[in-house]
């Protein structure tokens, strides 16, 4: 048995990104910018939505965070995601969900631009995944993936059971796991 920390990784990655966005800095490029958008007050969501905003700034990246009530409408967040799909200075962002249940999730999805959506869920994404080109990938199943690689665990004729086809991390991890590129 060969315990994996997840934790220590983390703090490993960050690192490594701080780094690189510090050689960004030094050669006066562009320092990458992270938007996120929360609808209401779940708290979860607070939660992982703040560890993103912290998380950025000791990287070195710049963030937003844009918090909307939960009586938003569908429009309103809609607008919300066409201005950051349409700005410049934001290289990427993530929209929270849960959504409100006056919201439909998959309408949203399929509205933040492929290019920016850093959470890997548009079905633009999501298909470039399947066919092992280069895009967002989710980040849990994403996660899952870099720990198997940075503690050397080859997956490749090897079985592997994944519980859960939720969009965000079943589906997903199933799909990178038939890759067999570990």
């Amino acid at each position: 048995m060969q315990l994996l920390d997840g934790k220590a990784t983390s703090l490993q990655i960050q690192e490594e990104i701080r780094a690189e966005v510090e050689a960004i800095r030094s050669r006066g490029e562009k320092i990458p910018h992270l938007a996120a958008v929360i609808v209401g007050n779940d708290g979860a969501s607070e939660t992982y939505v703040a560890s993103k905003v912290k998380t950025c700034e000791k990287i070195g990246f710049e963030s937003s965070l844009i918090r909307l009530a939960s009586e938003t409408t569908q429009s309103e967040l809609l607008a919300t995601i066409s201005s950051l799909n349409q700005d410049k200075n934001v290289d990427g962002f993530i929209v929270q969900l849960p959504l409100p249940k006056h919201i439909d999730e998959q309408t949203i999805i399929e509205s933040i631009a492929p290019e920016k959506d850093v959470d890997g869920f548009h079905p633009s994404n999501i298909g470039k995944m399947v066919l092992n080109l280069p895009t967002f990938l989710p980040a849990t199943p994403y996660g899952i993936l870099e720990l198997l690689k940075r503690y050397s665990i080859t997956t490749e004729g090897k079985n592997c059971v994944v519980l859960g086809r939720s969009h965000i991390v079943g589906s997903p991890m199933s799909i990178l796991m038939a890759r067999n590129t570990n």
